[in-house]
């Protein structure tokens, strides 16, 4: 019982030792401004928060997020291919598309997928 507790005390030692070593030894010397600076849509997260900054960017971001999880929505209609009825799995891909189309078709003529005007 206490050599048992003497490995597990002793192989906690050596990884903890292993891990201080490898990451002194990973540090970079040399720091680089840019590198080191976070990047924030497009501009400086260090500087003047009053000053604008483009809207369309969020609206195009919010877009892909919305497209985005609507693939996730469309992946486990391949998948249900097998348990369901063919005329039930057409209805519901073929209506779910539309919806998709539409909404894209609403954003394209809307002009939101136009980055300059």
């Amino acid at each position: 019982m206490i050599t048992m507790f003497f490995i597990s005390t002793l192989t906690l030692l050596i990884c903890y030792i292993v891990m201080t070593l490898a990451s002194l030894i990973s540090k970079k010397t040399i720091f680089d401004r840019e590198k080191n600076s976070p990047y924030e849509c497009g501009f400086d997260p260090k500087g003047s928060a009053r000053f604008p900054f483009s809207l369309r960017f969020f609206l195009i971001a919010v877009i892909f997020l919305i497209f985005d999880v609507e693939i996730t929505l469309l992946l486990p209609l391949a998948s249900i291919f097998n348990i369901t009825k063919v005329f039930s799995w057409l209805f519901t891909s073929t209506l779910f598309l539309i919806i998709l189309l539409l909404g894209l078709y609403y954003e394209w003529f809307q002009g939101a997928l136009e980055w300059s005007k």
